[in-house]
């Protein structure tokens, strides 16, 4: 404005200037109600000023967390995902996409990005630890599934225990174990054991398509019809 005061580029520069000082005012807004949990306000306000400064790395990670909070996940991700790339050696979104990966039950997609996290630092506690973690659980998994292709139902069942052991924490991978230990048992003839787990399951996944299908063939063996 100062280099070249012409009416046009005065009057361009006077919105900027405008719309600057109502960015850094929303900004204000958003860390305030993030600051007193209100997640909700502050996506609102972070989506405001997003529209605008798109490629804000910082922004969008404090976005990630509001929307971690808020319970919406796949949309942290999203948000982490555009960090990692905006920002350079950004482990820490790198990091966190893979935990939520991992709470999801995505362990093949969580190894993926916390590998990404120690190519940029080989040295980084948590991204080792996690890593050490869905390795381990990866590969009982890969394993387990192994056995049932080759038919060798009770190799997988002692495999899926060992899933189970390895995650006690994070309930969805017990959920997935069980529901393949009752496909397990019930190819396996254990029509008594089938029903019984497959009911958990059932417990807990209503609508869980493989587990009332294997409970069908598991009934089928002891003749229960109507069942």
């Amino acid at each position: 404005l100062k280099s070249n005061p012409s009416n046009n580029e005065e009057k361009e520069a006077q919105t900027q200037l405008t719309k600057s000082d109502e960015l850094q005012r929303l900004h204000s807004q958003a860390l305030s109600a993030y600051q007193q949990e209100d997640y909700e306000a502050a996506i609102s306000l972070l989506d405001e000023i997003l529209a605008v400064c798109v490629w804000d790395a910082e922004l969008r990670e404090l976005r990630a967390e509001c929307y971690i909070k808020e319970g919406e996940p796949s949309k942290a991700i999203s948000d982490l995902k555009a960090a990692a790339k905006l920002k350079n050696d950004n482990t820490e979104a790198f990091y966190k996409i893979s935990r939520i990966y991992y709470q999801l039950g995505d362990h093949e997609l969580s190894l993926s990005e916390v590998r990404e996290c120690l190519k940029l630092d080989q040295d980084h506690k948590q991204c080792f630890s996690l890593y050490k973690q869905v390795k381990k659980l990866n590969k009982q998994i890969e394993s387990a599934e192994e056995f049932i292709r080759e038919g060798r139902y009770e190799d997988a069942i002692s495999k899926y225990d060992s899933v189970m052991k390895t995650e006690p924490e994070v309930p969805i991978y017990a959920t997935r174990a069980k529901e393949r230990i009752c496909h397990c048992l019930s190819k396996n003839q254990q029509a008594t054991e089938a029903i019984k787990v497959c009911t958990e399951v059932l417990q807990l996944e209503p609508t869980n398509v493989n587990a009332l299908k294997d409970r069908a063939e598991a009934y089928l063996l002891e003749d229960l019809y109507e069942e």
